[in-house]
């Protein structure tokens, strides 16, 4: 299933995208897509349910984060060996785990906000991860069925603030609207393999990213199990997972958006996003 959240920003209803690409309403039967509606036994409700006889939504809706409620999003870093070599840092021996914060969430077509005295603007498409059930302490064999789902995601970055403002990264992270999600979650069922996706973004019609999770240092379901000895995770949480080559940073010379820019990213089953920067008081 595609699972969506649609509306007005804060009122967002619950949602699915049917096999014709239409947004069925699902407010009659979930709250809200949040870590409540993503246990393994409400999926499998939702996935009875005769998807022809849920409200057609009409209109060009604006779709929201795909989860909402978010407790915790996290993110892991230098994940990608091609996205390692082109930064010119060496692989990690475990996962390189900072936050963003969840007050950077927003949809996955919202503007981006440039925030005031920002220079070094970037992008990142990742792969994030949503989970499903109360995690802890699991092993890497039993961490997948601990997933709920899989979404895109952009991990906008502002390069001053993460790397020459201190050695904390967050605060290159976190910043309002750095964290587009969606534009739905696809349940684990429905992706047979998260490490052989393609995945890519453009900058203004030009392709800089053009990757594929088989790169990734640290997969999935390693991901979780590694993070659940540090810190239980809950349903709803999401967590993204590293970006392939071709970041602004990587570029010769280095490349950042401005204001007008757009910013169109996808992952193959997925689905797309696209952005625009604006400025911060727009």
């Amino acid at each position: 299933m595609k699972l969506l959240r649609y509306g007005p920003a804060g009122q967002e209803k619950p949602g699915l995208m049917d096999n014709d690409g239409n947004i069925r309403c699902l407010a009659e039967h979930v709250e809200d897509i949040n870590g409540s509606a993503l246990s393994d036994e409400a999926i499998a409700t939702l996935r009875e349910l005769d998807t022809d006889s849920l409200p057609l939504v009409d209109g060009n809706q604006r779709l929201g984060p795909c989860v909402g409620g978010v407790g915790k999003f996290l993110c892991i870093g230098l994940n990608y060996s091609d996205h390692a070599a082109e930064s010119g840092m060496p692989l990690p021996s475990e996962p390189e785990v900072f936050t963003k914060a969840t007050s950077a969430i927003c949809g996955p077509d919202d503007n981006i906000v440039q925030p005031l005295n920002s220079d070094k603007l970037d992008w990142e498409v990742e792969l994030a991860i949503v989970i499903g059930k109360h995690t802890s302490y699991v092993t890497e064999e039993e961490a997948a069925d601990y997933i709920a789902g899989y979404c895109v995601c952009n991990d906008v970055s502002e390069r001053t603030f993460q790397l020459e403002r201190g050695n904390q990264w967050d605060k290159g992270k976190g910043c309002d609207t750095f964290g587009p999600i969606g534009p739905w979650l696809v349940t684990r069922d429905e992706v047979t393999n998260p490490q052989d996706l393609n995945m890519w973004l453009k900058v203004n019609g030009h392709r800089y990213q053009d990757g594929n999770t088989q790169t990734m240092v640290f997969g999935p379901a390693f991901i979780v199990s590694y993070l659940s000895q540090f810190m239980s995770l809950q349903p709803g949480d999401v967590i993204s997972s590293g970006t392939p080559p071709g970041v602004g940073l990587g570029q010769k010379p280095p490349t950042y958006l401005a204001v007008g820019d757009k910013i169109e990213l996808g992952i193959d089953g997925l689905g797309s996003q696209s952005q625009t920067v604006v400025a911060v008081d727009s």
